[in-house]
């Protein structure tokens, strides 16, 4: 854990699973961010946390399940681990989290906190319009003065259209985007 005048910094590495990269949900955009994430928690001076999305075998009779109909992240799955190229840099246990985002995380952010000051969260990870914007605004809402900062090159949404306008939504409510796509 490094510490700074101001804080520590914080990585959230959200949802890199293999259902999100080449499983069930798995996209192009997924695969192509995955080298630039492993690099970015390799080289990251501070805390590093992974989530994973996490469902039980009820999956479709949930809400999520009957509105996306695909089974993923099903725990003790393939398909819910973290993806090998980052399980092995994972250093503490992951955050399972059963919804897009978690008050839950929020929480432990707060705990975290209130022990030792955080300078700055950053966010990575799948997908950019559900998950990562979830958990980014949650943990705005939770830590109002810290700064929340997504790292748009390290993160793919459902397809390129949607990764675009959840960056520009985190960005209209002051959520820091590093590495913004050209228009």
């Amino acid at each position: 854990m490094t510490n700074t005048a101001s804080g520590r910094k914080l990585l959230l590495v959200v949802d890199m699973q293999r259902d999100f990269i080449d499983g069930a949900l798995g996209t192009s955009e997924a695969q192509a961010i995955l080298p630039q994430v492993v690099r970015k928690v390799r080289g990251f001076d501070g805390e590093v946390i992974f989530t994973r999305d996490t469902h039980g075998e009820d999956y479709l009779t949930t809400q999520e399940g009957r509105l996306l109909p695909v089974p993923h992240c099903l725990r003790g799955t393939e398909g819910w681990q973290i993806h090998p190229s980052l399980e092995a840099l994972r250093s503490q246990p992951a955050f399972d989290k059963p919804s897009f985002g978690s008050l839950e995380l929020a929480q432990l952010l707060q705990d975290m906190h209130a022990r030792a000051p955080l300078e700055s969260v950053t966010l990575v990870g799948l997908c950019t319009d559900i998950c990562v914007i979830s958990n980014a605004l949650i943990i705005k809402a939770a830590l109002p003065e810290i700064p929340v900062i997504v790292d748009a090159a390290c993160c793919a949404g459902v397809n390129p259209q949607s990764h675009r306008n959840a960056l520009k939504a985190m960005a209209a409510c002051q959520v820091i985007i590093e590495n913004a796509p050209d228009e």
